[in-house]
């Protein structure tokens, strides 16, 4: 381990800034309606401070507003929160929280913050207690793991940790045992949780791109690539479904929403996919969202039935609406051109081709997905009103978007590689990126006074 540092490196200056023709952003009006009243000032607070709608207000106007008791909670309303936290984005840095001779392939805070986790592909999982300035609280050795780690999910207890990798076995391990090296059945269980369903799996050997925790804790759902879609019954320690889902490899799917009834799935066929548990056909989604030129590599939802996000091999990320699904894929996708993202540049000229038939709001362009599964996600409710989406790069960057606006509010660029996946804090304006130059980043809002929050 490298220390908490302060970095500066000559990689940032090597950086050029993609310059992209012209593009007018549009939006549905009633996403960015929404986004709207969760991340800007509230109209009880414009009222005080007596200012129109589009115009600024400042840091110290808001605060005197509260002292005024003008949300008439003694406190910050959760919209004039995320206005004020919004105006110390997580710009600055970065801290280098690790190091290490490997590849990092996934990052995640939990959900109260208090931890993260990042996994690597030379077969370690580290988790950190946030709270006690970055401490390695669990050093696990992944077992019998086959390239990389590929996902990795805690449980909302936070007491076990799920990871995956190109094999049709997932491993749980108890984050909270006493010990702290976690090594496969010598300082800890690591339960092997089997997703093979005999009885229909043609071929065995698969591997689980994307496996996550339902709101409860009593369930997983993976994907795989062998097309098809997996729900594990952890109380009943059984596969309880399998079902094709897809044409082509599961890179992504998570619940929709805190019932467990809704699953979002985006496979290298372009597509992506909603599931229904409540009206469950067998292989028949409940609606299909078609939009992006090539593979999707990831998927975030908003967390409310609705909306997600998709991060596509067409070097878009792309903003969806379940109400403007289709039932069926009445067209086939359109021919572009031959191309393999693991090794080759996308076209130039390629970057605004358009589908015949986007279903999408909106489109943001800017950022690179080459080579692997690039993440994208939404920016935490609490302290943002979800006003912003970000991802990693191949181009060595974070960047993060405006919603509302469509635009690149910010470009993070210090790595000297590939940013897979990062993370932003559910509370406090701190984002964590992972590279696969085996370096954990964190950066922050410099200058931010964690009171404000209050």
């Amino acid at each position: 381990m490298r220390g908490r540092r302060r970095i500066t490196r000559g990689g940032s200056s090597r950086q050029k800034d993609l310059i992209l023709p012209d593009e007018v952003f549009v939006i549905d009006e009633e996403i960015a309606h929404l986004t709207r009243l969760r991340s800007e000032p509230s109209d009880k607070m414009r009222k005080v401070i007596r200012t129109g709608r589009k115009m600024p207000i400042s840091i110290f106007k808001m605060l005197s507003g509260r002292e005024s008791n003008c949300s008439g909670m003694g406190r910050f309303s959760l919209s004039d929160r995320s206005y004020l936290l919004g105006q110390y984005g997580p710009h600055k840095g970065p801290c280098c929280v690790d190091s290490m001779d490997s590849e990092a392939y996934v990052s995640q805070f939990s959900l109260d913050g208090s931890l993260f986790v990042a996994g690597f592909r030379g077969s370690q999982i580290k988790i950190y207690d946030v709270v006690n300035g970055w401490k390695v609280q669990k050093d696990i050795s992944a077992r019998s793991l086959r390239w990389t780690i590929t996902d990795t999910s805690l449980s909302p207890d936070q007491r076990y940790l799920v990871y995956s990798s190109l094999s049709p076995v997932v491993h749980l391990v108890n984050v909270q045992s006493a010990a702290k090296e976690s090594c496969a059945n010598v300082t800890d269980i690591h339960e092997g949780l089997d997703f093979t369903d005999y009885a229909e799996d043609e071929e065995l050997s698969f591997g689980i791109f994307s496996v996550k925790f339902s709101t409860d804790g009593r369930e997983l759902v993976a994907g795989s690539n062998n097309e098809s879609i997996y729900i594990y019954d952890l109380e009943a320690s059984k596969l309880a479904l399998r079902f094709p889902a897809h044409t082509a490899d599961v890179n992504a799917v998570t619940f929709a929403d805190e019932t467990g009834h809704l699953i979002f799935s985006g496979s290298d066929d372009s597509l992506c996919k909603v599931w229904d548990r409540r009206c469950f056909t067998k292989g028949k989604p409940a609606g299909v969202l078609a939009g992006h030129l090539h593979g999707i590599t990831f998927i975030d939802s908003r967390r409310d039935g609705r909306y997600l996000i998709s991060n596509g091999k067409d070097q878009t990320i792309k903003l969806w609406d379940i109400r403007r699904m289709s039932s069926t894929i009445k067209f086939s996708l359109p021919k572009t051109f031959e191309w393999d993202y693991r090794w080759m540049l996308y076209p130039v000229e390629a970057r605004f081709l358009q589908h015949t038939h986007d279903q999408s709001l909106a489109t943001f362009r800017g950022h690179s997905v080459l080579r692997t599964l690039i993440r994208c996600y939404f920016s935490p409710a609490h302290s943002t009103g979800q006003r912003y989406i970000y991802t990693g790069s191949s181009d060595k960057c974070v960047y993060i978007y405006d919603v509302v606006k469509g635009n690149i509010v910010a470009r993070l660029s210090w790595h000297g590689s590939i940013i897979r996946d990062c993370s932003w804090h559910p509370e406090i304006p701190v984002l964590v990126s992972s590279s696969w130059d085996g370096y954990i980043a964190k950066w922050d809002a410099s200058g931010y006074d964690a009171d404000l929050a209050v």
